[in-house]
């Protein structure tokens, strides 16, 4: 308050109240991608660059490499914002060479300028770009190499990433699933088909670039909660690998991927990822639901906050944050996206000797919602129903 001299009335302005938390976009996919003949403009090599409209880049896409296919996959499901990281292939004299040059372009590097290449560029969107991809991937490209750096790399944009098995034996994918443990990664067993009208043919799709687009269509049709699972996919048209799936049985190639936490593809009453589990080595975080209810939630309600950084620390400062997370926690509750929500201030947590450093604690606890992983009827045989029989006769009943 001023201490200098006025004779008159003043009026102080004193923004206090609960602020509105705005729920952070989801549906925003980051794919990195190869094109060698993709127009340099459009698609710069190591640059993110931010699509509105997949269908329209296409045409700049060119036509070899995985870019153009995988924003064809993207379309057929939904038309999301895309940040895209064109690579170069790889180099070499021999295949092997090739390949492996072509993992390390993918995962990048920081440059000694200070920029990235690579998915590393990915990190570099939303100063550049102004929009934070959470739904990764690299179609096609995704080596046992590439799919560790993307666990990572969801780790540190809290994203989710897609990545392929790229086994044909169940027993491959079983082996493969063994050298991840991180949440952000869902791994894919099988590939879709797709028709070629350039091949006039059947060919192999890129799965991945399938995943993304549906994962992004589920974000913004029914949210962020909904598992990829159980959702029939546009634009494909068969399975490469024999899967032996029955929504009866366990003891099936789909039920041995799914309960070793792999995704595989189904064909009933459409094609569809079949399998709601990441590669998490911690419970809770088994469900890519509850991992990305955590990407949602930390972000959400730490970006909202910005305003109250180097406010005078006072008790209605901590009133106005509590307010306004315990109402973004019954909003998402009432919506059906949390099972249910709260924060509070934990006085022990908050001594004297924090508060007077201009530290603050709150804490928030949620419950995502699961999805129904295993329905189970329990059948009975029973004569009670020939109780009445004679009186039914009688009646017509």
């Amino acid at each position: 308050m001023s201490t200098e001299y006025h004779h008159g009335v003043r009026v102080l302005e004193i923004t206090e109240g609960v602020r509105t938390i705005r729920t952070v976009s989801t549906a925003i996919i980051g794919l990195v991608a190869t094109a060698s003949d993709a127009d340099e403009a459009t698609f710069p090599y190591n640059k993110p660059v931010l699509i509105t409209h997949a269908r329209n880049a296409i045409a700049k896409a060119g036509k070899l490499g995985t870019l153009a296919a995988s924003l064809d996959a993207i379309a057929e499901q939904c038309l999301p914002i895309i940040v895209v990281v064109r690579v170069p292939d790889g180099v070499g004299e021999t295949p092997e060479e090739k390949a492996a040059s072509l993992t390390s372009n993918v995962i990048g590097t920081t440059l000694e300028n200070g920029t990235y290449t690579g998915m590393k560029a990915l990190l570099a969107a939303q100063g550049k770009l102004g929009v934070k991809p959470r739904i990764l991937g690299a179609p096609g490209l995704a080596t046992q190499p590439v799919a560790t750096a993307f666990a990572t790399l969801g780790e540190q944009l809290r994203a989710m990433a897609y990545c392929g098995c790229y086994k044909d034996v169940v027993a491959d994918s079983l082996l493969y699933r063994g050298e991840f443990g991180k949440r952000e990664l869902m791994l894919i067993h099988g590939d879709f088909q797709r028709w070629d009208t350039t091949a006039n043919a059947t060919v192999d799709a890129y799965t991945e670039a399938y995943a993304l687009g549906l994962r992004a269509k589920l974000d913004l049709e029914q949210g962020w909660h909904k598992t990829l699972s159980n959702v029939a996919v546009n634009g494909v048209t068969g399975i490469k690998q024999d899967i032996y799936w029955d929504l009866q049985n366990p003891a099936t190639d789909a039920g041995l991927l799914n309960s070793n936490d792999i995704t595989t593809l189904i064909n009933r009453e459409g094609y569809r990822f079949w399998g709601s589990r990441t590669c998490a080595d911690e419970p809770l975080f088994s469900f890519e639901s509850a991992v990305r209810t955590a990407h949602v939630l930390a972000d959400s309600i730490a970006e909202a906050h910005m305003w109250a950084v180097d406010k005078p620390l006072h008790p209605s400062l901590m009133k106005d944050i509590l307010g306004g997370v315990n109402a973004k926690m019954r909003e998402l509750t009432f919506g059906g996206y949390l099972l249910g929500g709260q924060a509070w201030f934990d006085a022990d947590a908050n001594q004297a000797a924090t508060l007077k450093e201009g530290q603050a604690f709150i804490d928030y606890d949620y419950t995502p919602v699961p999805p129904l992983e295993n329905l189970t009827f329990q059948q009975r045989i029973t004569d009670r129903y020939f109780a009445d029989f004679a009186t039914r006769v009688q009646t017509g009943a």
